[in-house]
């Protein structure tokens, strides 16, 4: 009788660990562990919003950066966003902290999907800044998913405007 009860709860334990779901890796290239590292406020240097081409006036990121936004589902920047990356590259390279990337989400898709989509997004960023010869350990990287929106409203304005990239300087 042990026998069969000690056997039923191996197998039972053995089912639910290989259920379990892995955390999203991208390849492990793209500096996430500083991510946690990461406490205090952003520091504000300037906070004039600015226009954004496709997206109407919307900024959400601060510090003299603009936010970075994204078509459905995917996470390439588009070259209607060439000019936000321009000044994002700008301030970058003239910046002496750390600056932290937030890729963001709309709602739609599984936790985990845009939990993983909003990292991609702010890979993306990352990538395109670093290209430009800013050093990538200043860089650290953040995915918010779905539960940092700036609009709640249910229409395509909302979504639009919740799929983005947001940029900080960190103290």
């Amino acid at each position: 009788m042990t026998y069969r009860s000690l056997l039923t709860t191996a197998i039972v334990s053995l089912v639910f660990i290989g259920c379990a779901q892995p955390a999203p890796d991208l390849d492990g290239s793209n500096n996430i562990s500083d991510a946690n590292a990461i406490s205090g406020d952003t520091v504000s240097i300037d906070e004039s919003g600015y226009g954004n081409e496709g997206s109407g006036n919307h900024n959400s990121s601060a510090d003299g950066f603009r936010s970075v936004y994204f078509d459905f589902g995917d996470y390439a920047i588009s070259s209607d966003m060439e000019n936000n990356m321009n000044v994002n590259i700008k301030v970058a390279s003239s910046a002496s902290s750390k600056i932290k990337i937030e890729g963001n989400c709309d709602e739609f898709g599984t936790d985990e999907y845009n939990y993983a989509l909003g990292l991609k997004r702010a890979k993306a960023v990352k990538d395109s800044i670093v290209a430009q010869g800013l050093d990538g350990s200043r860089i650290v990287l953040v995915s918010f998913g779905e539960s940092s929106p700036v609009c709640t409203e249910p229409n395509d304005s909302c979504y639009d405007r919740n799929r983005r990239v947001d940029i900080r300087l960190v103290k």
